[in-house]
């Protein structure tokens, strides 16, 4: 005869209430479910943004006739902006550079390019920039420099002619001068960024996602310019409606390109290259100081007067307003740069 088990109770039920042999109860995984089902939905708003954001940029550039004209240089094609003068020149042609990340520098230039009227005016976008190419070679201030003579020489720019550079366009002014001094007249820096002094050295940037690109592809930073554009447009009076409405959609179609991106991950290696870098101390330098009523303006007008100690003729002239002093000092500028050129003949 078989020993009863003492731990089971009547009924086959074990003395806690459990059915013997059926083991722990497991509560429903509802959570999992619902989690799952969000997710899909979120990816599927995801995958749907992304495609309008497709959809709506290829109608955007199919109804919006391209500025500029295109040149081919060795690695592609950059787009340059080119204004003639009017009648007598007076003076040397103007080639401008923009600072990082400026979606179309064609138009970002076009208040002081209107200041500059009688100049012959080059705004030549770089590789990543405007209309230009947006995926190139190892953005290094070499290949920088050497793309822009290209261009310059095809486009038979009279020479000597003037660099005007804002913000890191410092960094391949300074590596151009070094390169080409006997084809330039002058260097004209708007709060151009100075390479730092240091020792330690630079590792070569690693290839990796570029998580910028991926989040505008989503259509987010279209939906965040549609509901807010004040947050993208300049700070300025001084653009036309159908200038903005052009930057706003240049800035979303160009925003994250792999050029700038690269350009990004390379400052501190641009940067590096040029320690101990000056201008030739025969070759006339402006430099305008973005006065933003704030620390950084002694040690930027500091850091412009020891760069060009060398320079016999330079001058560092301060004007009061943000970072892009060509947005709200246009016309200030064009009056100094007029002097500055004329003086130096």
């Amino acid at each position: 005869m078989r020993a009863l088990n003492p731990r089971r109770a009547p009924g086959g039920r074990t003395p806690t209430g459990e059915i013997a042999g059926s083991g722990p109860r497991r509560k429903p995984r509802r959570w999992r479910r619902r989690f799952g089902i969000a997710l899909l939905v979120v990816l599927g708003l995801v995958v749907a943004s992304a495609v309008a954001n497709l959809v709506l940029e290829s109608r955007e550039k199919a109804a919006t006739a391209p500025y500029g004209e295109r040149v081919a240089v060795t690695g592609g094609s950059l787009n340059v902006v080119r204004n003639a003068a009017g009648g007598e020149q007076p003076g040397p042609p103007i080639v401008l550079l923009s600072g990082l990340g400026t979606a179309a520098p064609g138009l970002d230039f076009a208040p002081l390019v209107r200041e500059l009227g009688g100049f012959e005016t080059i705004v030549v976008e770089g590789f990543g920039y405007g209309y230009s190419d947006l995926a190139a070679g190892p953005r290094t201030n070499e290949h920088i420099s050497n793309e822009l003579h290209e261009v310059l020489s095809k486009l038979q720019v009279r020479q000597p002619y003037v660099l005007a550079g804002h913000s890191i366009a410092g960094f391949y002014m300074l590596d151009y001068a070094n390169r080409y001094r006997s084809e330039l007249a002058a260097v004209v820096g708007i709060d151009a960024t100075i390479p730092k002094p240091g020792e330690r050295p630079v590792e070569e940037p690693q290839a990796g996602i570029n998580w910028v690109k991926l989040l505008a592809s989503t259509g987010l930073l279209r939906d965040v310019v549609a509901v807010a554009p004040g947050l993208v447009d300049p700070d300025s009076t001084a653009y036309s409606d159908e200038e903005l409405q052009r930057m706003r959609a240049m800035m979303l179609w160009n925003f994250g390109n792999s050029a700038v991106a690269d350009e990004t991950a390379r400052l501190a290696n641009n940067a590096a290259a040029l320690r101990g870098a000056r201008y030739p101390n025969d070759l006339p330098v402006l430099a305008f100081i973005a006065d933003e009523k704030n620390d950084r303006t002694a040690a930027k007008t500091a850091a412009a007067e020891d760069l060009l100690q060398n320079v016999k003729r330079h001058e560092v002239v301060t004007l009061e307003g943000h970072h892009y002093l060509h947005w709200t000092q246009s016309a200030r500028m064009a009056a100094e740069v007029r002097q500055f050129l004329a003086a130096a003949g």
